[in-house]
C-alpha cells in the first residue's frame, strides 16, 4: 500500500473524510493497491452486505428533456418503444415477479421531466397494492417532483426515491440544457423533506475527466446520499453521445474505488452499462462496489437476476437491504 493510500485509509477509519484535492491525488495511485484498499474499506464499513434492486420502465419515450445520452429524449431519433404509463396490473405483476426472484427493492422509472398529477395518482394506486403485500421495498424515479408529490408517494408505500445528479455541477451543462444541476438538487432535498430515502449517482464515460467524477462523488456526499448508482455510458445510436468511446475496465475499477474512498459507508451500485464489461462487473465488485441493479435496464438489456445472484454468491456477498 502506498503512503498516499495508507494515509487516506487511516483518515477514513478514524472517522474523517477526504477532501476533493485528496481524492484527486488518490485517483492517480497504482490501481492494484487502490482496488485492494477500496475493497478493504467496503468490508470495514459495510461488511459483506450486498444490495440488489431492479428498475422497470413504466413510461417510455417522448421526453421533453435533451439529456445527451438518453434514447428516450424526443430531441433525438432513436429506435425505442414508446408508450404511456403502464397499467396498474402490469406494474404490480412486474413487482411480484421480482419479489419471487429474491430482489429486495423495485423501482418504477418514467420518462419525462415529471409525472402529471393524473399519472402520479394512477401510479400511487399500483404502489399501494404492491406495498399492501409487503414482499418488496419500493422506489420511484419519476423526475423533478415537489415535496407534496413525494409525500404522496411515501403515503403509498414508497420508501426511497431515485434522482441521479448524472455528473458534476461543472460538467452537467454538457449533458443537459433543459434543466439544471440545481433542479436535481432541489428535487433531492424535497424528497428528503418528505421523509424519503434518496438514491442518486451518475453516468461515467460521457467525456468527463476523473476530476469531474470526484466532483460528483463529493456533491453526493454533501447531500448525504447512501445509495449511489454508477452507470457506464451505453452509447445509443441517434443520441449526441453515440460515438463516445467506451471506458476500459481498469478505468471503471479506478472510478468505483475512488467513490468508495469518497463515500465509505454507501451502497456503491453498479447500474446501467454493466453488461458492457467483459466480467459483468466482478472486478468492480472487488474494487469497492457492493450493490447492483439487476435485470433489464430502461431501453437496453441488463444481466439476468439468476446470473447476478450466482456472481454475488461467488464473491462471498450476502444479499440484504441497505
Amino acid at each position: 500500500m502506498t503512503k498516499i493510500i495508507e494515509k487516506a485509509v487511516e483518515t477514513l477509519r478514524d472517522g474523517g473524510s477526504l477532501s476533493e484535492e485528496e481524492l484527486n491525488l488518490l485517483a492517480g495511485e497504482p490501481l492494484p493497491q487502490l482496488r485492494q484498499a477500496a475493497d478493504a474499506l467496503r468490508k470495514t464499513f459495510c461488511g459483506d452486505a450486498f444490495d440488489l434492486c431492479t428498475i422497470f420502465n413504466g413510461k417510455s419515450g417522448r421526453c421533453s428533456e435533451d439529456c445527451k445520452y438518453c434514447a428516450q429524449s424526443a430531441c433525438y431519433e432513436t429506435e425505442i418503444r414508446e408508450y404511456p404509463l403502464l397499467s396498474k396490473e402490469t406494474i404490480v405483476q412486474e413487482a411480484e415477479y421480482n419479489a419471487d426472484k429474491g430482489v429486495l427493492r423495485f423501482s418504477v422509472v418514467t420518462s419525462g421531466k415529471r409525472l402529471s398529477e393524473t399519472e402520479l395518482e394512477a401510479l400511487c394506486k399500483a404502489y399501494r397494492q404492491i406495498a399492501d403485500k409487503g414482499r418488496i421495498s419500493l422506489c420511484a424515479s419519476l423526475g423533478l417532483l415537489n415535496e407534496a408529490q413525494f409525500r404522496r408517494l411515501g403515503e403509498a408505500g414508497v420508501s426511497r426515491c431515485h434522482n441521479n445528479l448524472e455528473a458534476s455541477a461543472s460538467f452537467f451543462p454538457k449533458v443537459c440544457t433543459t434543466h439544471r444541476f440545481e433542479d436535481k438538487v432541489r428535487a433531492i432535498r424535497a424528497a428528503r423533506k418528505a421523509g424519503l430515502e434518496v438514491c442518486s449517482g451518475g453516468i461515467i464515460g460521457m467525456g468527463e475527466t476523473m476530476e469531474d467524477r470526484v466532483g460528483l462523488a463529493v456533491a453526493l456526499r454533501r447531500l448525504g446520499i447512501r445509495s449511489v448508482p454508477i452507470n457506464l455510458l451505453n452509447p445509443i445510436p441517434g443520441t449526441p453521445m453515440e460515438h463516445q468511446p467506451p471506458l476500459t475496465p481498469d478505468e471503471v475499477d479506478r472510478t468505483v474505488a475512488i467513490f468508495r474512498f469518497a463515500l465509505p459507508d454507501a451502497a456503491i451500485r453498479l447500474a446501467g452499462g454493466r453488461g458492457l464489461l467483459p466480467d459483468r462487473g466482478e472486478s468492480a465488485f472487488r474494487s469497492g462496489a457492493n450493490a447492483a441493479i439487476t435485470g433489464d435496464m430502461l431501453t437496453t438489456a441488463g444481466i439476468g437476476i439468476e446470473t447476478d445472484l450466482a456472481i454475488i454468491r461467488k464473491l462471498g456477498f450476502k444479499v440484504v437491504k441497505k
